[in-house]
């Protein structure tokens, strides 16, 4: 290898030059050559070890359980004798054939229903009036928050004497309105409604103020420009604020899937024996879970196979959730034909203030 040097020129001479070998070149700075060798790595390498810390503690407490369990489900694994031979899918289909697992599939699907839609709802116009001009916003923000900061513990003790069977307030207020005692405590569906009334107390305001972040990310000239068109305030509220919620309501929804089919806490402090009701008529699948492993079977495997089988089911769930909720908000997206009267309004305003400025 050379390299060509110049040599000294005159006046109306062409220049010459001459070849040299490389290893008579100037050496380059081992500094240099370090530095650059180091700017190289910080560029490639950096951002990986930037987001590392997340997927090393993913590792260890979420994917390595999950991996974990799944081993477990497959073994004769029992709560004092340890791990036993494998069985494969055995835990899986005894777990199945038990009529419990599936009055607590029914009982989980049954709360999520009855807590999940209204919450959703609720926290949407919950979070649309906090959106308005009222006073003191600051304090009705940290309000609708409250509940979400109290115990679930403490949450369920207090519900569990409100919606009492005999002296609860809530038959007491029914009976002054001349409606009968209800069994909050013995019937199903009635006590279904009072634990999603535990879940709905304690997670509308959180979602709200989900919910009111990304109202208030909606560009202001979208209501600007639908005032101009004349819509009212409700009408701007179902064709401007509800489509652009989309990203939200499908967050939203997504989560609540995954902790409504996973609820433990209200229906294990509903009553004072945490069971899940004489007949299980409250029994949701992670307390049946809660049986299994350290009940009276005290089988890991089985109540590892329940595991692997409720988050399967959110899995499931979430997909369709997440397919339903983006083609209702595809189908409102505000490329409808009153958005698009709209942005024509507001454009043809914007023009003929551009024209008056001009005279």
């Amino acid at each position: 290898m050379s390299v060509t040097v110049p040599v000294g020129t005159e006046p109306g001479v062409p220049d010459r030059t001459r070849r040299v070998p490389a290893h008579d070149a100037p050496p380059e700075d081992p500094r240099q050559r370090r530095r650059n060798l180091l700017g190289r790595l910080d560029v490639k390498v950096s951002p990986y070890l930037y987001i590392s810390p997340f997927f090393l503690v993913f590792a260890v407490v979420g994917l390595f359980p999950l991996i974990y369990t799944a081993y477990v489900s497959v073994h004769d694994w029992h709560l004092i004798g340890g791990q036993g031979e494998f069985v494969g899918v055995q835990n899986y289909l005894d777990v199945v054939q038990q009529p419990r697992f599936m009055t607590a599939l029914r009982n989980t699907f049954s709360i999520f229903l009855l807590s999940s839609v209204p919450q959703v709802i609720a926290a949407i116009v919950i979070a649309a009036v906090l959106d308005a001009n009222l006073r003191a916003k600051t304090f009705w923000r940290m309000g609708v928050l409250l509940p979400y900061v109290v115990a679930p513990v403490a949450v369920a003790l207090i519900f569990s004497r409100l919606f009492a069977d005999q002296a609860g307030m809530i038959n007491s207020l029914l009976g002054t309105v001349g409606i009968g005692p209800i069994r909050w405590h013995a019937d199903p569906l009635s006590s279904h409604v009072a634990i999603a009334t535990m879940v709905n107390f304690r997670w509308t305001g959180y979602n709200a103020l989900i919910f009111l972040a990304a109202m208030q990310a909606i560009p202001r000239d979208l209501y600007e420009a639908s005032v101009i068109d004349g819509a009212s305030r409700v009408r701007q509220f179902f064709s401007v604020t509800v489509p652009l919620l989309r990203p939200t309501v499908i967050f939203v929804v997504i989560t609540s899937t995954i902790g409504g089919l996973q609820i433990f806490d209200e229906p294990r402090m509903f009553d004072q024996l945490g069971q899940g009701g004489a007949d299980r008529q409250w029994m949701t699948v992670t307390m049946f879970l809660y049986e299994l492993g350290w009940g009276a079977q005290k089988s890991f495997g089985r109540a590892a196979a329940v595991a692997w089988i409720l988050f399967l089911i959110i899995v499931v769930i979430g997909l369709i959730n997440f397919a339903i909720t983006r083609r209702i908000a595809s189908t409102a997206q505000p490329g409808s034909e009153s958005r698009r009267r709209s942005r024509a309004a507001a454009r043809s305003a914007a023009r003929n203030i551009e024209k008056g400025g001009l005279r």
